[in-house]
């Protein structure tokens, strides 16, 4: 009884993931231009919210009050439901990618200006004043002791604000910005399930893709600096076999 009846389940389960895999070769060039359309819209928020961001993290390092204050903006940013922003920026910026872009950037800030502020205000305060001993300047001790010393905790910031960026722009496709949003969407409204699936593992994939690029940057710069870490794999990829 058994024997007669256990192919039907492989069976139920070969049909189940060929479905998913039908979708995915019969819209492979679609699935794989909205990828790019993607990859392209997160490249460019942040391309200005890192300077962005960094300028800011290292500016209020100046002033105690300011760091309160621009942090806790930056916190209020994240609370503003995404659909909401998008909303409020469209009398601006129109409709499509310029206004989520926008909103990407202003989301991205809380991680990426608070760890550059924490970054900097954590360095050892021993290389702090070598610098000084050395007769730096308060601005040439910023740039040739602290930020060094900041950059991995700055790009653990930057790889959080990625990953929070990859989901909040496929929700952008909700007003015209494009990427794999478009296809999640339209099968929600065609009760289309492996159109969902299959966009909702690729974004997935972008995601992590983007999250251990970034993991080996930060690994990167914290052996730059000497710390005692775990090399993770394909950390020789990036620099060419040395550790």
């Amino acid at each position: 009884m058994t024997a007669a009846t256990s192919p039907l389940p492989t069976a139920q389960f070969v049909a189940f993931v060929g479905e998913y895999l039908r979708f995915a070769g019969d819209n492979a060039d679609e699935l794989l231009a909205l990828t790019v359309e993607h990859f392209v819209i997160i490249v460019q928020a942040i391309a200005i919210a890192v300077p962005l961001g960094v300028l800011l993290g290292v500016l209020i390092t100046f002033d105690d009050r300011a760091a309160t204050v621009v942090l806790w903006l930056s916190g209020v940013m994240m609370t503003i439901p995404s659909i909401a922003l998008f909303g409020l920026l469209i009398p601006y910026f129109g409709i499509g990618q310029p206004p989520v872009i926008v909103a990407l950037v202003l989301y991205s800030q809380l991680p990426v200006v608070r760890n550059t502020y924490v970054g900097l205000t954590q360095v050892d305060e021993a290389a702090v004043e070598a610098g000084r001993g050395l007769g730096m300047s308060r601005l040439e001790r910023l740039r040739r002791v602290q930020i060094p010393m900041a950059l991995p905790v700055i790009m653990a910031g930057v790889r959080n604000a990625v990953v929070i960026l990859i989901g909040i722009a496929a929700i952008g496709a909700f007003i015209g910005a494009g990427g794999l949003g478009v296809l999640i969407f339209d099968g929600i409204d065609h009760a289309n399930v492996p159109q969902i699936v299959v966009t909702t593992v690729l974004l997935s994939a972008l995601t992590l893709a983007f999250d251990y690029g970034f993991a080996l940057l930060e690994t990167f710069f914290r052996l730059r600096n000497g710390e005692e870490i775990e090399i993770p794999r394909g950390y020789a990829l990036l620099t060419g076999g040395s550790q």
